[in-house]
């Protein structure tokens, strides 16, 4: 029988428009995702308080 939260890790999500743009300060979120169901890292449309709208978030290291 599994442990609970076993396989789950937690992530970071970074704003990638931010990141390249000049505008100080990036919009960060973190959440969790199971290793072993999704391998390859995540990218979500998130709201981006700095610029006001939805973005394109990674996933960072």
């Amino acid at each position: 029988m599994a442990k609970k939260g076993q396989g789950r890790v937690v992530i970071h999500l970074e704003c990638t428009t931010c990141r390249e743009s000049g505008i100080p300060g990036v919009s960060r979120y973190s959440t969790q995702k199971n290793k072993k169901n999704t391998s390859a890292r995540i990218e979500l449309n998130k709201y981006c308080r700095f610029e006001r709208k939805q973005t394109k978030h990674k996933e960072t290291k």
